[in-house]
């Protein structure tokens, strides 16, 4: 956890430092530059500081801190972004010795407006989920099962800026989709379990004929595994760490720890076990990477964790250590892995060209 926040605080003053020798054309006087320069130093650690102050009780700073700091995030991103490519520009014109179109104040005020409206647009996308549809054919379904219908939800991250209205909305889209199974793959959770109040009651509506099924992500052991945990089984979900259920007679359902742990189980054998009986085998990992040994004994892993980039242009950055970003792949020995964008957002409530999503598979017959 210490190396990802070395790491992240680096990036992510470097990300400021760039966006402020941008906008510094903007701030003329010495006393502007200092204003501007504390105001980004506060936003850089505000994320970090609305996560002591959860962490010391102090709830409402905490959530004055996560809204200033998550938002600021999403907008420096963009920003960073443009201040990127306003470079490149400059780079472009110097090396043709050409005037460059980015000079001076105009240019950089189109570019801050702009950023602003693409925030906007962010924060609207991210409060409609899509439905994304999979229909898969197999044998592995029992004799007289036509078809069986699994919803899958991922990377809710719940914490001091969703709404028990935006909850609302989400078990009312899942419940209209009338699942047969409701599957998570992590990261539900993202503060401690005081934040959290009353919203296992509303998942506790959703009641699917054959149960719900999750497994834990990275954040839930950022959050406090033991909580989460309370959480995730007062919401109704069996938790599957490193262990598989069958629903009699019709599905496999297996399941692993996330990876930040170290887990010591081996899917291999795990997913052995329960394919025994040659029934359709599921297999639910928070991140999407598929295992070599593992190939031929899951027919479908459903993952998250990607966010699908959340924030364009960011799943190129993204796909580099997980290039099964988005949606369905096919895989060799007659596997396949889903991925889930996430049905909510991390940090910035918003997303820009990767919506948040809500999946439904379909498995018939045949």
């Amino acid at each position: 956890m210490s190396k990802f926040l070395a790491v992240f605080l680096s990036v992510y003053s470097l990300m400021h430092l760039l966006f402020f020798l941008r906008i510094r054309i903007l701030l003329p006087s010495r006393t502007g530059r200092w204003i501007a320069a504390l105001f980004l130093l506060i936003m850089i650690l505000a994320p970090l500081m609305s996560r002591i102050l959860e962490q010391q009780g102090y709830d409402l700073p905490a959530r004055i801190m996560a809204f200033a700091g998550f938002y600021w995030m999403g907008f420096i991103f963009l920003g960073f972004v443009a201040a990127v490519l306003m470079g490149g520009i400059d780079i472009l014109s110097y090396s043709i010795r050409q005037t460059c179109p980015c000079s001076g104040k105009m240019p950089v005020i189109f570019m801050l407006a702009s950023v602003i409206a693409v925030c906007i647009y962010g924060i609207i996308e991210a409060l409609h989920p899509r439905i994304e549809y999979l229909h898969l054919v197999t044998h592995k379904l029992p004799t007289g099962t036509g078809h069986l219908r699994i919803v899958h939800i991922s990377d809710l991250h719940l914490g001091m800026l969703t709404s028990s209205n935006r909850v609302k909305g989400i078990a009312e889209k899942i419940q209209s989709l009338n699942p047969d199974i409701l599957v998570c793959t992590g990261d539900m959770v993202d503060v401690s379990d005081h934040h959290l109040k009353g919203l296992s009651d509303i998942f506790n509506e959703i009641r699917p004929r054959y149960g719900k099924y999750a497994v834990t992500g990275n954040h839930e052991y950022y959050a406090g595994i033991k909580n989460s945990l309370e959480f995730m089984q007062d919401c109704g979900f069996t938790v599957l760490r490193g262990k598989a259920e069958t629903v009699p007679s019709l599905i496999n359902i297996a399941g692993v720890d996330d990876s930040v742990i170290g887990g010591t189980v081996q899917e291999s054998v795990l997913l052995s076990s329960s394919a025994e009986n040659g029934l359709f085998t599921l297999f639910l990992k928070h991140r999407p990477l598929v295992r070599l040994e593992s190939l031929g004994l899951f027919d479908l892993q459903l993952s998250g964790h990607t966010h699908g980039g959340q924030i364009f242009p960011f799943r190129f950055i993204v796909s580099v250590p997980f290039p099964f970003l988005r949606g369905y792949y096919g895989l060799p020995k007659g596997s396949g892995i889903y991925v889930n964008r996430g049905t909510g957002t991390w940090g910035p409530q918003m997303r820009v060209f990767s919506p948040p999503e809500i999946t439904v598979i379909e498995l018939e017959r045949g």
